[in-house]
């Protein structure tokens, strides 16, 4: 249970041997204090408390951030140059880039770059760096410099957490000078995050809110909190009978 991120209250009773209200309790409490966020019977690691795994965030909201991936994918018209950041939710923007034509596809993500090496009639661009092992990204200020030597039409950048005030954060230092080079360069850029990520702070500064022009996430956020990103923030709807599955 511990590795995937999401813990059943009944069975830390279990483990525990203590009583099952005690357990609620005390995940209320650490709830409340930001460091886990409490589900249906059980709790998860809240979003931006830790850089989680990649086995681990592949498999997180999944039908959430396949609707995400759909919708970004659908902005990018053939012949296009698309700059794709490392992430789950970015992977699943490009497994929606098959198909495309002539596209030229910028990437600082080992998975990311195999996925695409294998579309027909892509032109792949990988930058070089070190390898941060925790979700495949090439880091460091050589991967930067690459990608500040680019002009592209598209810019998709993954987030560990969002808030208006904040703007968008990232858990690794490391990736931060790539991520902001990545924006520099894009004539249109666009967050991608599901919805879990809101109204929570990571470590470090990516952006400001307004030094994006779009950003994309599932329709479970809040309608109260979706209002206050106004025109800037698409809700796409997400399959009930995946997440149901």
């Amino acid at each position: 249970m511990y590795l995937t991120g999401y813990v059943e209250a009944r069975e830390l009773a279990a483990s525990l041997g203590v009583d099952g209200s005690t357990i609620r309790r005390d995940l209320d409490a650490l709830a409340k204090a930001g460091h886990l966020q409490r589900t249906h019977g059980g709790a998860r690691v809240a979003p931006g408390a830790t850089d989680l795994p990649y086995a681990v965030k592949e498999r997180e909201r999944l039908p959430m951030k396949e609707s995400i991936g759909k919708a970004a994918a659908a902005l990018v018209e053939d012949g296009s140059s698309v700059m794709l950041d490392s992430g789950s939710t970015v992977y699943r923007v490009a497994a929606n880039l098959r198909g495309r034509r002539e596209l030229t596809v910028v990437v600082n993500d080992l998975r990311i770059a195999q996925l695409v090496a294998d579309y027909p009639g892509v032109r792949l661009l990988v930058g070089g760096g070190e390898l941060l092992a925790s979700n495949y990204a090439l880091v460091g200020d050589r991967a930067a410099e690459f990608m500040r030597e680019l002009r592209v039409d598209w810019t998709f950048l993954g987030a560990d957490a969002i808030d208006l005030r904040t703007g968008i954060t990232n858990t690794n230092t490391l990736e931060v000078p790539l991520k902001r080079a990545m924006l520099a360069v894009a004539r249109h850029t666009v967050v991608v995050a599901d919805s879990s990520k809101f109204g929570r702070r990571a470590l470090v500064s990516v952006a400001a809110i307004d030094e994006v022009d779009r950003i994309i996430t599932d329709d479970e956020l809040p309608a109260d909190v979706a209002a206050e990103y106004g025109e800037r923030l698409q809700l796409v709807p997400v399959a009930r009978a995946l997440v149901a599955s």
